[in-house]
């Protein structure tokens, strides 16, 4: 199994060097400079053209620090103790403030305030972690500037991986339209066709989509009764009454939802918690397509229309770039991983850029036996190039991507990704004009939008694993997985770019 990606990305960009610098660099030497931000994001954007992901341990120790250098030389830091093995197979046991764990913490931040005590910088250790000692997993956010103290770390056991958490690629295009294509709602599409929907009872529209993967089929079964899912996005906004005071209306009874942040803005003292609050639009616009009731209003009804809903603001926009962003998706695994109740994550974001900050999330939460669907991407402008982004990517996700309508063959969306790492896809536009979607809530009305891409197929996909978890209590991950691929269009023959094809829900269900 293996995420969208869509806005003004900026995630990170530096690459190590290779050089190996003295305790006290010599500044006038011209391997002790950075390299040019510039010189940075070629090399960036050719090695993703090369391999789909970019990965930080693929750089030097000089480009490393560059990155550092060229922001606020922040660096995620991912430890473990000595003859530690498959920690991605034990992340979730491990208890941080043993004595063996802690010990590990203490000679890897003393090694760092060593570091830059030697460039003559009166540092604390409070000083050198912008976000705080970690609390769950063994990575944390460490400030370095001396080049010394990367090659040091990165030739440790102890140190699983040592990248920028802040380096992000400037803007190559209008920064407005950039958040329209990724998902923010700052000018949503209200002029639905009649063709785009059906009204059912009570009084809801239901998204043309629904048909391609038979979600009514489904429906016979169940609903999505007794599953929570959890939508890691942009949050919810407070004015979409169908997602608060409404969640329980119509055919829609007896559950609740959530809404969490685990988004931070800013660092050390002055860091503060956002609220749940969608400034952006995408995350209300996904937890609709999963979750939204079957309610009275004329709006548009979700896949499971009676599964819980836990809402969690972990990223600005789709694109998860800063540190803060890392930081934030991380603890969202976290907190839905330790939810019980918690069955399915969906993950409509994305990055072309790996960060082991948020693949330890990830591992935490699928060791804890969730189901975790991600957007293999969307693009615009200037990303359409890449391939299935991260975590997508990752074997621990469902990748999902978006398909047009048509009985012929198989065609991605036009902003969407596709590839070897995609498990399976939903119909989301039509062939026939493509900027013809799926319908779903908008974030203060109840009048339904267009929304597609990737983000779109993985909450609609998500969904689908709702109602397969609800009709099969006890069922595994593993099991809701198979029952996915083989009720899936292409099963037993997988598609090299499009995974297992489209799901027939009511089969899956049933």
């Amino acid at each position: 199994m293996r995420n969208s990606l869509p806005l003004v990305l900026l995630a990170l960009v530096f690459l190590y060097g290779c050089a190996k610098e003295s305790v006290t660099p010599d500044r006038s030497n011209g391997e002790s400079d950075p390299i040019s931000a510039a010189e940075m994001n070629d090399h960036i954007r050719s090695s993703i053209e090369q391999n789909g992901i970019f990965y930080w341990s693929s750089v030097s120790d000089h480009f490393l620090w560059s990155a550092g250098m060229q922001s606020d030389s922040i660096f995620a830091l991912g430890y473990q103790t000595q003859g530690t093995q498959n920690i991605e197979e034990t992340i979730h046991e491990i208890d941080i403030e043993s004595t063996e764990w802690k010990n590990i913490r203490t000679e890897l931040l003393d090694l760092v305030l060593e570091g830059e005590k030697a460039l003559g910088l009166d540092y604390t250790v409070e000083d050198l972690l912008p976000y705080g000692m970690p609390e769950v997993l063994p990575t944390m956010a460490v400030r370095i500037t001396n080049p010394a103290t990367i090659s040091q770390l990165r030739e440790m056991k102890e140190v699983r991986y040592l990248e920028s958490m802040s380096y992000s690629i400037p803007s190559m295009s209008d920064v407005a339209s950039d958040r329209s294509d990724s998902g923010c709602e700052s000018d949503p599409n209200y002029n639905i066709n009649s063709g785009d929907y059906s009204t059912i009872s009570p009084n809801v529209k239901q998204s043309w989509h629904h048909a391609t993967s038979n979600v009514s089929g489904a429906w016979s079964e169940t609903t999505g009764n007794n599953v929570t899912v959890c939508i890691i996005d942009t949050g919810v906004s407070d004015y979409q009454e169908n997602l608060g005071s409404q969640f329980n209306s119509g055919n829609s009874s007896g559950r609740f939802v959530q809404r969490y942040s685990t988004k931070y803005s800013g660092s050390w003292w002055w860091r503060r918690l956002d609220s749940p609050h969608d400034q952006c639009g995408h995350g209300t616009s996904m937890a609709g397509l999963a979750t939204a009731p079957r309610g009275t209003d004329g709006n548009a009804v979700g896949v499971a229309y009676n599964a819980d809903l836990i809402s969690v603001r972990a990223v600005e926009d789709v694109v998860i770039n800063t540190g803060n962003e890392k930081d934030g998706v991380k603890n969202a695994l976290v907190l839905a991983g330790n939810r019980s109740d918690v069955k399915v994550i969906s993950m409509s974001i994305g990055t072309p850029f790996s960060s082991g900050t948020v693949a330890d999330g990830i591992y935490y939460a699928y060791n804890k036996g969730k189901t975790i669907v991600a957007a293999a991407g969307t693009s615009f402008s200037w990303t359409s190039w890449w391939g299935v982004i991260f975590p997508a990517s990752m074997s621990q996700t469902v990748a999902v991507t978006g398909v047009k309508d048509g009985s012929g063959s198989m065609q991605r969306c036009a902003s969407c990704h596709d590839g070897s790492a995609v498990d399976f896809v939903m119909v989301m536009e039509r062939s026939s004009n493509t900027s013809r979607h799926a319908i779903t809530l908008a974030n203060d009305t109840n009048t339904p939008k267009y929304i597609g891409g990737s983000s779109a197929a993985t909450a609609s996909v998500a969904g689908i694993a709702a109602l397969i978890y609800s009709n099969n209590p006890g069922i595994s991950r593993s099991g809701v997985f198979n029952r996915m691929k083989t009720n899936a269009s292409f099963y037993p023959n997988e598609s090299n770019n499009f995974g297992w094809g489209i799901i027939d829900a009511a089969a899956a269900v049933d």
